[in-house]
Parts: structure tokens; sequence; C-alpha cells
């Protein structure tokens, strides 16, 4: 299938920031784990059905999304009272690189950019994903927000950001698939916002609004 180019003015970027879940990798294992694996291994080992589970969980989620604790494997593992990333590991045949996402990133090295891994998820699940698929070595940095004290939605995020690598906003990309995330950036005045449009594989396009989305990284390596 052939996208139509994304054309940026590479010479005005010095930093790129990437998100990692949704935006390198397919979103799919983040839901299917979070909405489906989670909840038929808890109702195993509670004695429940999926479903109730499921609901309760949905209440949770609903209750703290968009906090830093929504993130935190840590805050999750202590609440449910079972081992998360084990639970991670059973399905980690899910975890994939999103299509010429390798390719994107050679080709950012090659433009001489410096590449910051910019996630909301919780260092241990960033190590868990590296352990399966090799994109480490692609990053100069590799900062959580976890580290920073802030979701990336909050307003002071990037200001926190700037104390802990030096950046210019007017001079930096960042790719996010959360809208929430790319406003509170624009916000900030970082100028080179890109969307994704399917951040799940398995689950339909989303809205990307008033922001360009990425389809395919084939579309930046012009």
């Amino acid at each position: 299938m052939n996208y139509s180019a994304i054309n940026l003015n590479w010479y005005d970027i010095n930093t790129v920031f990437l998100d990692m879940d949704g935006t390198l990798l397919d979103l799919h294992f983040d839901n299917h784990f979070w909405l489906e694996h989670l909840p038929v291994r808890l109702a195993e080992q509670r004695g429940a059905t999926p479903d109730e589970i499921r609901a309760y969980l949905h209440a949770r989620y609903t209750e703290m999304e968009g906090t830093l604790d929504w993130y935190c494997l840590d805050f999750w593992q202590n609440h449910l009272g079972t081992d998360l990333v084990a639970l991670k590991h059973e399905i980690a045949d899910r975890v994939a690189i999103r299509a010429h996402v390798e390719q994107f990133l050679q080709s950012l090295h090659a433009r001489g950019k410096r590449v910051v891994l910019l996630t909301n998820a919780h260092q241990k699940s960033v190590g868990m994903k590296f352990g399966y698929v090799a994109l480490e070595h692609y990053f100069d940095r590799i900062i959580t927000s976890h580290s920073l004290g802030l979701p990336k939605e909050h307003s002071d995020f990037w200001q926190k950001l700037s104390e802990v690598e030096a950046y210019d906003p007017a001079h930096s990309l960042f790719i996010d698939d959360n809208l929430h995330v790319l406003r509170a950036a624009q916000a900030h005045g970082v100028k080179y916002l890109l969307a994704i449009h399917q951040p799940d594989s398995q689950q339909p396009p989303k809205d990307t609004e008033d922001f360009t989305a990425v389809e395919c990284y084939t579309q930046l390596l012009g």
C-alpha cells in the first residue's frame, strides 16, 4: 500500500521524542493484557468470573486514568496482589514492533538526530518488552515519566523534562498515540507533533483530530 509522505523540515529538528506503546510498538499487547488476559488470570486466582473481574478493573481503570499510578506496575501489583510482570511474560508473543519502525529509527541516526524514548510505561514494562524486541540500542536516552514523577499528560511534564534533558521545543519532534499527551506538548511549544493513525492493529483507526497521523513509518523516510 502506498502512503502519502509526511513532509517535515528535518533541518529544523534536532531532537526526536518517541512514545513506545501504540507508537513504536503495537498497542494490541497492552489492550489484550489489561482487558482480556489479566481478567481471565485474576478470575482463576480468585474463583470469580472474567466478566466480574473485568467490571471491577474497568471501574479502577476509569478512576485512575490520566494519573501516574494508572501507568504504574508497582501500584497495580500492590492493588491486585499478583505478579503482573510474570503475567505479561505469558503473552509475550504479542509484543510486536510496528512496521518499518526500525527503518525509521535508523534513518533518524543517519540524519544525526538525538533520539529519546519518552514513555509513560513503567520501567518494568519497558524492560520486559525490550527483552523481546531489539529496539533499546536505537535510543540515545530512555526516559520514563515515573522517573520524573509526572505523566506526560500533565501540564508541567515538559518543564520537568527540561531539567534532565536539554532540548529546544522549537526544534523538537514528538510522536505519540495519546492526544492528551500531544496537547500537553503543544501547550509547551513543541513544534513538530505527530499522532498515530491506528495504535492497536486489531482495533479500528482513531480520530486524531487536528494532528497529522502516521499510518506507516515509510511516510517519514522521504
